[in-house]
This record gives structure tokens, C-alpha cells and sequence, in this order.
């Protein structure tokens, strides 16, 4: 039986704000080809990110540095940062140039490659965990720190929008800190039901 819908997505899909861009990139398929393999996942859940002084959250709250720059870069390309010290996430950078935004991938199901993922993360490990959490989906799609600034519609990367309008739950963003993590940024978005979902987690209050 064939899968849904799916088609390569504009430029100009990416320079809306990632509140916009996040709940649309439910259901879409991103791929990862590297000299192992490519790796392909149907996005399941996200976060958005905001930036300069509006989303306490955000890498970007205090203004460009070092580490955010392609925040505010052109939309379309990855944005990847080390958290804890040893996992890597992987964000869709938004906006139009020079505006930071983006969405954080959280969680997905693999629909293509699914040997190599279970290499990446453990021949053990059931496929609804393989990418169920960020550190955990960049580990099976093999994305790396150095593929920050990578552009997403361009090889190895590749990204495919479902045509047709997925239902999305939304709800405060999981694990974060502070007032960036309370209700009133219910910025998480996911497809309700789906196994491959990470449980919400509040972060513990100072």
C-alpha cells in the first residue's frame, strides 16, 4: 500500500515563523544519506523556538552569539548544539534571514533504513525508541555537530512534506527551564496516539 502524500517543500516554506513551520512539519519525511547509508524519518514531534527577547527558551533570547548564528541564517538548514555536554539535538532553522526561529525535532518513526538506525542505537532497542527523543533521533539518523548549517533541501539531506494536513496536539515544550517551559509557550506539537512520541517530561523547578 502506498504512503501518504508527500512533496519537496520551497524556500520560501521555511521564512515563516517556526510556530508556523513546526506543527506543518508533522508528518514529513526527512532523510539523511552518509557513507553507511541513508536513514529516512517521518517527523512525529517538535518544538518551536523564537528568538531576541520574546521566547525565554530559546538559544536566541539574549541576541546572536557564536553558538546561534545559523538561527539567523537562511531558513531551511540545520541548526545542531550540544546539550548535557555529550547529546547532539537538530533544528529546522525558520524565519526569514536575520529573524532567529527555529524547530526543535523531537521525536519521529523510521521509515527507511531502519538496519543502519538499529546499528546506530542498538540492535536491541524496539523501533518505536530508535528516534523517539532528540538526542535518540539524531543518533539513528547519523546527523552530527559538524552538519550544523547544512542546507536541508540539498544532498545528503532531503525533506518531504506530507500533502495532506496531519492532526497535531500541542502543550508546553518538555524539559525546559523556567518561564520558557510553562503553559503559556504550548509550543510542542505532535500527532496524538503515535508510539514514536516522547513522554512529556516538566523540568524540575530551581
Amino acid at each position: 500500500m502506498a504512503g501518504p502524500a508527500l512533496s519537496t517543500p520551497s524556500r520560501e516554506f521555511f521564512a515563516a515563523s517556526a510556530l508556523e513551520v513546526g506543527p506543518r512539519l508533522l508528518g514529513a519525511v526527512l532523510t539523511h544519506e552518509t557513507a553507511e547509508g541513508a536513514v529516512s524519518l517521518r517527523i512525529t514531534e517538535v518544538e518551536a523556538y523564537v528568538g531576541d527577547g520574546i521566547d525565554p527558551g530559546s538559544h536566541a533570547f539574549r541576541g546572536r552569539t557564536r553558538r546561534n548564528g545559523v538561527m539567523y541564517g537562511p531558513p531551511g538548514h540545520l541548526y545542531t548544539y550540544f546539550t548535557y555536554g555529550m547529546h547532539v539535538c537538530a533544528n529546522v532553522v525558520c524565519s526569514p534571514e536575520g529573524v532567529a526561529s527555529a524547530v526543535l525535532l523531537r521525536g519521529g518513526e523510521i521509515v527507511g533504513g531502519e538496519e543502519l538506525a538499529r546499528e546506530r542505537r542498538g540492535l536491541s532497542v524496539p523501533i518505536r525508541d530508535l528516534a523517539r527523543g532528540p538526542a535518540r533521533l539524531v543518533v539513528a539518523m547519523g546527523i552530527a555537530l559538524d552538519d550544523g548549517g547544512a542546507d536541508l533541501l540539498v544532498p545528503p539531506f532531503g525533506l518531504r512534506l506530507a500533502e495532506d494536513a496531519v492532526d497535531a496536539a500541542s502543550g508546553p515544550r518538555t524539559g525546559v527551564s523556567g518561564a520558557g517551559g510553562g503553559v503559556e509557550f504550548p509550543w510542542r506539537y505532535w500527532i496524538p496516539g503515535d508510539p514514536t512520541v516522547s513522554p512529556y517530561r516538566r523540568h524540575p523547578k530551581a
